[in-house]
């Protein structure tokens, strides 16, 4: 009886420190395998990370996705265009790296860190939101990490990702769909961080721009229907020498939020809240397949939803090519009616508007709107202002040069004020 007990009880403490039962990491003597079917679970159970096929396919990937939802959703994909070709995978961690090996042990899919003056072991961990790292054992910091998920995202942005640039490394985070819903290979359409003297995203099919989210003007991106009022969620946009990046946090841990790149080429935000026990799309960008299509009215014109036809030339401008303007055909943009004098010209409020691309803008942020059209009255060549930031009545100066794209107005209270430049005879 009593060796019983005692058999059973080093059994318990056998299986309590034994590595094989940590749930969240792989040490460096561990593996997981198809064959065993092992995953890994974040604290919290919020992200499971094993291997998976999807319904219509022999094919095996490496990823993870949400572990308590009834409707599997996948947050990442390791080797998304190297899949397993049979059920006969392992990950392991060989020489301060992760590896994912075929059924003839031939890498698919490695972490290609190179630092090497770890001392101790290297072990792989998944953490509490969704970011699968690869760290020194003995230290958990961030700075102890050699890799992480959260800088080489799928098609998802979770809370805590950032989207765009770390200007340290160099290192552009950006979302690229699936091929189909059911092929996670990389699919036409791609979402990411322009960092011009404004930054901007952009949603890019193959290499052709289809839409533009307008620049960040302190609350959100001028061209993207982010809500402010939202209680559980905020939403943070970073520029510095460090860094040009956005990301969001969850306030409220119940409720599920993802932004994603879907393969039909929308870049929509998904939220799951217990209660609805599904994804609910919160929105979808290009809203309106009209006027939020990039450069859609060409050059000194503005798209607006509720006139027919939806292109518009600014006023004091005149359709470039009448004949094909009345054919609905709108490429061609607008002209000035009446030369720029240089010094005897005004501008015209344009309201609600998402600002014109910003290539050809310059950002002032330490003068504000007076100032500005001063500065944009003296340089010849500057075609219109902006405020740069719109918080606590509009601060900071972006001015243009040369010709004004892609812009749009709202009726609602999303866009902002966009002074143009016209010779005088126009302002009337």
């Amino acid at each position: 009886e009593n060796s019983h007990t005692s058999f059973l009880l080093v059994f318990f403490l056998l299986t309590l420190f034994s590595p094989a039962f940590s749930i969240n990491t792989l040490s460096s003597i561990e593996s997981l395998t198809i064959s065993n079917s092992r995953t890994l679970v974040s604290p919290g159970n919020v992200f499971e990370l094993g291997f998976f096929r999807t319904t219509s396919s022999s094919r095996w990937y490496l990823g993870m996705w949400y572990k308590k939802l009834s409707e599997r959703t996948y947050v990442w994909v390791a080797n998304r265009d190297n899949p397993l070709s049979c059920s006969i995978g392992t990950l392991k961690i060989c020489n301060m790296n992760l590896v994912l090996l075929d059924h003839s042990n031939k890498s698919v899919w490695s972490t290609n860190h190179t630092r090497g003056n770890e001392r101790s072991p290297v072990v792989a961990e998944l953490l509490a939101n969704g970011n699968f790292v690869l760290r020194d054992s003995n230290n958990n910091d961030r700075s102890g990490f050699l890799w992480q998920s959260f800088d080489y995202p799928t098609d998802t942005l979770l809370p805590e990702m950032k989207l765009g640039y770390d200007l340290k490394t160099g290192l552009n985070r950006f979302l690229t769909s699936w091929r189909s819903s059911d092929d996670p290979s990389s699919g036409d359409f791609s979402y990411k961080l322009q960092t011009r003297r404004l930054p901007e995203f952009y949603l890019f099919k193959d290499d052709f721009l289809v839409h533009r989210s307008g620049p960040w003007n302190g609350i959100r991106f001028s061209g993207m229907p982010e809500d402010q009022k939202l209680s559980y969620m905020v939403y943070n946009f970073t520029q510095n020498s460090e860094e040009v990046a956005y990301t969001f946090l969850m306030t409220n841990n119940s409720i599920y939020s993802r932004l994603t790149i879907s393969s039909s080429g929308y870049f929509e935000r998904l939220t799951w809240t217990p209660s609805s026990g599904m994804w609910n799309v919160f929105w979808s960008s290009p809203e309106d397949l009209q006027c939020d299509v990039y450069k859609i009215c060409g050059a000194y014109s503005y798209c607006d939803v509720n006139t027919s036809p939806v292109c518009n030339c600014i006023q004091g401008f005149n359709p470039s090519n009448v004949q094909q303007w009345d054919q609905r055909v709108w490429a061609g943009g607008c002209i000035r009616r009446t030369r720029l004098s240089c010094s005897g010209d005004g501008f015209t409020r344009m309201k609600n508007m998402k600002l014109p691309e910003t290539t050809m803008a310059t950002v002032d942020r330490s003068i504000g709107v007076k100032e500005c059209e001063k500065k944009c009255l003296s340089d010849c060549n500057c075609t219109a202002f902006a405020n740069a930031d719109i918080r606590d009545g509009g601060t900071g100066c972006v001015f243009w040069t040369g010709r004004l794209d892609d812009m749009r107005n709202y009726v609602a209270d999303h866009g902002q004020d966009l002074y143009v430049r016209l010779a005088a005879a126009d302002l009337v």
